[in-house]
C-alpha cells in the first residue's frame, strides 16, 4: 500500500492543500481523518470546504455528529468521537454512497461502517504550527487521486 507524505509549516498551508485536494474529488468520495486533538482535522476540513466553494463557516460537528454544507459538491462533515457504539445505525452509508464528499473525523471509531475504499489522512502535530500529513489511499480510485496530486 502506497503512502504519500506532505509537511506543512502552518495552518494556512494545511488548508491550501485541502482546497487543492477538493478539486480532485467527486460524489461518493470518502476521506477518513485521523489525528490527536488539535492536529488540524477541522482546519483541513475548512480548507476542503473552501475548495468546494462552500460559503458557510465550517466548524467541528462534535455534538451533532454530522453537518451538511452546500457547495460545488455537498460536503458531509462527521465527527464520530462521541459515537458510543460503533455499530449504532446512524445512516452513515447513506452519506458514503451519496452525491457529495464525506469527511469523517476520528474515523477509526466506526471502522466497520466505513467503505472499504477511501482516502485516510493522518495528521500529526510537530513543532509549533507544523504538521505532517500522511495520505493512505485504499482502492484504485484513491491511489490514482494521490498520484495525480503528488506528481
Amino acid at each position: 500500500m502506497n503512502q504519500f507524505e506532505l509537511d506543512t509549516t502552518n495552518s494556512e498551508e494545511t488548508s491550501q492543500f485541502a482546497a487543492k485536494l477538493a478539486g480532485y474529488l467527486k460524489p461518493g468520495d470518502v476521506i477518513a481523518l485521523e489525528g490527536d486533538l488539535g492536529a488540524g482535522k477541522t482546519t483541513f476540513t475548512k480548507g476542503l470546504a473552501k475548495g468546494l466553494e462552500i460559503k458557510k463557516t465550517v466548524n467541528s460537528p462534535t455534538f451533532t455528529i454530522i453537518k451538511e454544507y452546500k457547495g460545488k459538491l455537498p460536503l458531509y462533515h462527521m465527527d464520530v468521537y462521541r459515537v458510543a457504539d460503533a455499530f449504532e445505525d446512524l445512516g452513515f452509508d447513506e452519506y458514503f454512497e451519496g452525491d457529495g464528499v464525506t469527511v469523517v473525523e476520528w474515523a477509526h471509531l466506526i471502522e466497520e461502517q466505513l467503505p472499504s475504499e477511501r482516502l485516510t489522512i493522518f495528521l500529526y502535530r510537530e513543532e509549533g504550527d507544523k504538521r505532517k500529513m500522511v495520505l493512505t489511499p485504499t482502492g484504485e480510485r484513491y491511489e490514482h487521486l494521490c498520484k495525480e496530486i503528488f506528481r
